[in-house]
């Protein structure tokens, strides 16, 4: 089995960590926690009791000897706060639930930033510049300033991206090195996954085809309608008597294209066309010309070209495809396992968050 690169593995990796994996449970620290900053009460200008007004520098949890506050908490689950506003579904319950998350992740990621400076991982200036490129190409973004602007249209900057992807990297890197040596696909699984999953690697049956156009839509007057379905009928009549349907196609179809490509519709499969010309098409021997077919549009002749009967792909050309997927999902087991265990060891220890969140 070839040895994996860290390019290799780029992408599975990214969405383990994006995955998240950490459970509810949370770990006692050693004594207790130091003094933290309460919620103030805010005077109410009507009568009743005073609202709770909560002070966004709070600490809410220790990792290890590592805090996070309200304030990150609150940053983190905006996204997740706003699209449930949107929705309507923001009652007290639901924002306690996304608020939690939101604190569960960020405990992941001082856990995953504690580790990254114990194992010493460091990132170089080409890899960045490298990962850029990359994401550039990927993309299909043609320069620097096109990029710029992109991230711009995010609310970004580019100091701002260079650091989220300098993380990234930093933490691809980690799950890399705890994760990767350990995670194995044999030959035996791959071919067992392939023969029970046939299906998934048979290719449908296609089609190609020819296609000649004439306009009648909702705005063509009755008139306009005869004469356009009287041509079409004419011109039928010919691609019927064998004349050479891309000629016809480049000199009697509204289609602009036809011109060019002589109405070729190129190759397709079974749901790729409009349910009146599949129809007719499905209808048809390689070589056969359909009849008039009436749409909302107006009316069409189909020459079907050819008719490619559906193949399974060989195991040795899906083979690599097989062993990223069975190495993703390895990998994302191992992932949460790994970070289960890196959670049990630390010390965390969270606020009692009621009246907080």
């Amino acid at each position: 089995m070839k040895r994996r690169t860290m390019g290799a593995v780029t992408t599975v990796l990214a969405l383990l960590l994006l995955g998240g994996c950490a459970g509810n449970d949370t770990s006692v620290t050693k004594g207790a926690l130091p003094a933290t900053v309460k919620a103030e009460q805010a005077p109410s200008a009507t009568s009743g009791p005073a609202k709770p007004k909560i002070v966004t520098n709070a600490i809410v949890a220790f990792v290890n000897d590592e805090i996070i506050t309200l304030h990150n908490v609150s940053l983190e689950a905006q996204p997740a706060l706003s699209e449930s506003e949107k929705k309507g579904s923001l009652d007290a319950a639901a924002r306690s639930k996304i608020l939690r998350a939101a604190l569960d992740r960020l405990i992941e990621k001082k856990l995953t930033e504690q580790k990254i400076r114990e194992l010493n991982i460091k990132v170089s200036e080409e890899e960045i510049r490298q990962s850029i490129d990359d994401v550039r190409k990927q993309n299909h973004i043609p320069s620097q300033e096109a990029l710029l602007a992109a991230l711009t249209s995010q609310g970004l900057t580019f100091e701002q991206y260079r650091t989220q992807l300098q993380e990234q990297i930093e933490k691809l890197k980690l799950v890399s090195m705890e994760v990767r040596a350990k995670v194995q696909v044999g030959e035996t699984e791959m071919r067992n996954y392939y023969t029970a999953n046939l299906a998934k690697y048979t290719e449908e049956e296609s089609f190609r085809a020819r296609h000649i156009f004439f306009k009648a839509g909702e705005k063509s007057s009755p008139d306009e309608k005869q004469r356009s379905r009287a041509t079409a009928i004419a011109v039928l009549s010919e691609a019927k008597g064998g004349k050479d349907f891309a000629q016809l196609a480049i000199k009697f179809s509204e289609d602009p294209a036809a011109r060019k490509d002589g109405g070729d519709l190129g190759s397709f499969k079974k749901g790729d066309m409009q349910p009146d010309l599949e129809k007719a098409i499905l209808s048809l021997k390689p070589g056969e010309v359909s009849d008039l077919i009436t749409t909302p549009i107006g009316f069409h002749i189909i020459k079907l070209e050819a008719r490619v009967a559906g193949v399974t792909k060989s195991f040795e050309s899906v083979k690599a495809e097989i062993e990223e997927f069975l190495y993703r999902n390895k990998s994302e087991e191992r992932f949460n396992q790994w970070a289960k265990e890196l959670r049990s060891k630390a010390n965390i220890e969270i606020k009692n968050l009621d009246g907080l969140l």
